[in-house]
């Protein structure tokens, strides 16, 4: 499943922007379509352009009937009527989500015998105090078994001791059970997805168990217009 709306208050329309000669969301399309391990691939979407954009291209969209707040809501309208065990979600704006990404996200489901893993998602080290403290990048904080403690904006942990301290950017692709994203849905939002805007909290806060698997040389997610021209020079170099 693959989320994308219109509006966004960094970048409006982004899904729609050319990213070397194609829309960013048909990019990321390409990018799923290629993995050889998923049964269906869709795009979820309230927006007329984009469902336009997807379907006349020969991909798959579902459009959204109700408002949703985030990505995970508007995939658990989507995939109440699809017949399916694990629904993996690919960020709209993720166009070099590649293969190997997505296998790292499935792999603790393989060993989930008893089933207690409703969602897993990703982390990549970060080194750079600027990429630290930029409150774009969400941070998460993960328990000695990697299952997720708390996702921030803010610098987590505070580094007392500077030298100790380790961070880590959440990467936001996950693989949920289905019965978990739909039981997601249906969970009320708390103050702290309130107050940081970050959806994973809403499964901390209802004591849900989020497996954080790291990964790394992650390319840039596509925020704002800058983005969109480091990702411009990234797959044009790829092309060469």
């Amino acid at each position: 499943m693959i989320p994308a709306r219109y509006g966004s208050s960094r970048f409006p329309g982004k899904m729609l922007a050319p990213l070397c000669g194609k829309p960013v969301i048909l990019r990321t399309c390409e990018a799923a379509y290629g993995m050889d391990f998923f049964d269906e691939v869709y795009v979820v979407t309230d927006d007329d352009r984009i469902y336009d954009t997807v379907t006349s291209n020969g991909f798959k969209c579902i459009k959204s009937i109700r408002e949703h707040e985030t990505g995970s809501d508007r995939i658990a309208e989507a995939v109440s009527g699809i017949d399916c065990d694990i629904v993996v979600n690919i960020q709209g704006d993720e166009p070099f989500t590649s293969a190997e990404t997505i296998r790292k996200v499935l792999a603790p489901f393989e060993n989930d015998i008893r089933g207690e893993i409703d969602l897993c998602t990703l982390k990549e080290r970060m080194t750079g105090n600027e990429e630290i403290l930029n409150p774009n990048n969400v941070k998460v904080i993960t328990d000695s078994s990697g299952y997720a403690i708390y996702f921030s904006r803010s610098p987590i942990p505070y580094p007392m001791n500077e030298g100790r301290a380790e961070y880590f950017r959440h990467i936001g692709i996950y693989a949920f059970r289905k019965s978990a994203i739909k039981e997601f849905a249906s969970m009320p939002k708390g103050h702290l997805e309130a107050a940081e805007r970050i959806e994973c909290l809403r499964f901390i806060e209802n004591g849900k168990r989020i497996m954080v698997t790291e990964t790394s040389g992650m390319k840039v997610s596509i925020d704002t217009p800058e983005d969109l021209a480091m990702a411009e020079a990234i797959m044009s170099s790829m092309k060469k």
